[in-house]
């Protein structure tokens, strides 16, 4: 995958493809690198995420345009205040892109969201927490919505997420381990997108983001109005 990922991100940057550009397609690239369609597909999902693809449905990969690759940024996190903001935040794009996916969802972006739950299952049998797989799986679904505004405004959040997600893995491991009711959260949100089920997959991923918000806060969440 590293391979494929470096060739295309350096055909970018060399303006062997350029703003707007299409790229080949899976299969063409499977064949020019002589690997498998999956391994591809890591790599184009790597440059998606990153911002430097951007994909359309029905039509393939496309460079991003120099006015596209202007970054969403917020403010870095600074206190708890600010990961309790970040939940609230979430929680008005999240539960409506877990909605859309159900959808829109193809298959592709089904294996996408699966391979991010096998890894958080994975990792949940070894009775730890992978924040990575954890962030892949929730911008996977943003990206299954087809609406770029919802991948994009996640992938503008990932370190602030990143650092909920820390706080919140470190908070399931010990005797009494919630791993396992995690990943069943996890579980909940994919099935009801694999069937096309929008409502519960939406109410999924409210309930999911609000109970691993009071995890992480014990149920006692700080007046943000002062």
């Amino acid at each position: 995958m590293d391979t494929v990922y470096r060739a295309l991100l350096t055909g970018v940057a060399d303006g062997t493809y350029a703003p707007n550009d299409r790229l080949p397609s899976e299969h063409d690239l499977a064949g020019q690198f002589r690997v498998s369609r999956p391994v591809v597909r890591s790599a184009l999902d790597r440059l998606r995420r990153e911002g430097t693809i951007v994909s359309r449905r029905g039509a393939g990969s496309f460079v991003r345009s120099a006015e596209a690759k202007q970054v969403l940024g917020y403010a870095p996190v600074e206190s708890i205040a600010d990961i309790q903001r970040c939940y609230e935040f979430r929680l008005t794009i999240e539960p409506d892109a877990a909605f859309h996916a159900a959808l829109r969802r193809d298959n592709s972006a089904l294996r996408t969201i699966e391979a991010a739950l096998d890894l958080l299952a994975a990792a949940t049998r070894q009775e730890q927490h992978r924040e990575d797989a954890d962030f892949s799986f929730h911008h996977a679904i943003t990206e299954a919505s087809n609406n770029h505004y919802y991948a994009a405004s996640l992938q503008a959040l990932r370190s602030h997420v990143a650092v909920g997600m820390k706080i919140h893995g470190l908070s399931l491991l010990g005797p009494s381990s919630g791993l396992k009711g995690v990943l069943e959260e996890h579980e909940a949100i994919f099935r009801a997108i694999r069937d096309g089920e929008a409502e519960a997959a939406r109410n999924s991923m409210a309930a999911h983001i609000c109970t691993s918000r009071d995890r992480l806060f014990e149920g006692r969440l700080l007046d943000l109005s002062l």
